[in-house]
């Protein structure tokens, strides 16, 4: 896909899905602004340098995520609330800081979420709900913003071996038993490269996808269908 010319704005590029997408779309010759993790400020600075340095805004990868572990019985409030935070308000905020110039632009959004969003399981509920309202923001704000000639999707990859596991508290035996057992139960028994679900964000991010909007790309070696 060429992607000569667009402006790409990645949240959470420092590492693993989105560190993969950046290195992706440069090759595509994007020329890209990312941030790390986000706060409120950050949103707005990188907002703004991107448009102080380019003018305008054709994409936004919305990719920062964290994970926190436990479900109702043995989590937190605060785990709740540090997951939501950058799994959904920095998103809310980020896309509605960069809307009035993809419409310019006529641009497109893409969020990462995954296929817990739809899966349930008992080991990481604050992080599913996340990804299940993500998802859900991704159709609203699709229908919302398709009369501006704007597009909303999302990618919904499975596992996918990066540094958000670390966040589990595993050591690195424990780790290893843990990704074994994970992809020994997807049928295509392969975990998802990052750079697989980065071509797949290239796609969409492409003039290829122009009629594409308000869809769940799911990407995760057939675990969804067990």
């Amino acid at each position: 896909m060429d992607l000569n010319d667009k402006v790409v704005l990645i949240n959470g590029a420092s590492s693993g899905i989105g560190a993969a997408t950046a290195i992706y779309l440069s090759k595509q010759s994007a020329k890209l602004f990312w941030l790390g993790l986000t706060s409120d400020v950050d949103c707005e600075r990188i907002v703004n340098e991107t448009i102080e340095h380019h003018g305008k805004v054709d994409v936004l990868v919305n990719n920062a995520g964290v994970i926190g572990m436990g479900g109702i019985k043995n989590s937190t409030l605060e785990t709740y609330d540090r997951v939501m935070s950058t799994n959904i308000r920095a998103v809310y905020l980020l896309t509605q800081l960069t809307v009035p110039y993809l419409i310019q632009s006529k641009g497109c959004v893409i969020n990462v979420s995954c296929v817990s969003s739809s899966k349930p399981s008992t080991m990481a509920l604050a992080y599913n709900i996340s990804k299940a309202a993500l998802d859900h923001f991704t159709k609203c704000t699709a229908l919302e913003l398709a009369p501006d000639g704007v597009r909303v999707n999302s990618v919904n990859p499975g596992f996918v071996k990066t540094n958000l596991l670390k966040d589990i508290g595993l050591s690195e035996d424990q780790l290893e038993l843990f990704v074994k057992n994970v992809v020994g139960n997807m049928p295509l028994k392969k975990a998802v490269e990052g750079d697989e679900v980065a071509a797949l964000i290239a796609y969409l991010a492409s003039d290829k996808a122009k009629t594409i909007t308000g869809s769940n790309f799911v990407i995760d070696g057939g675990s969804i269908l067990r």
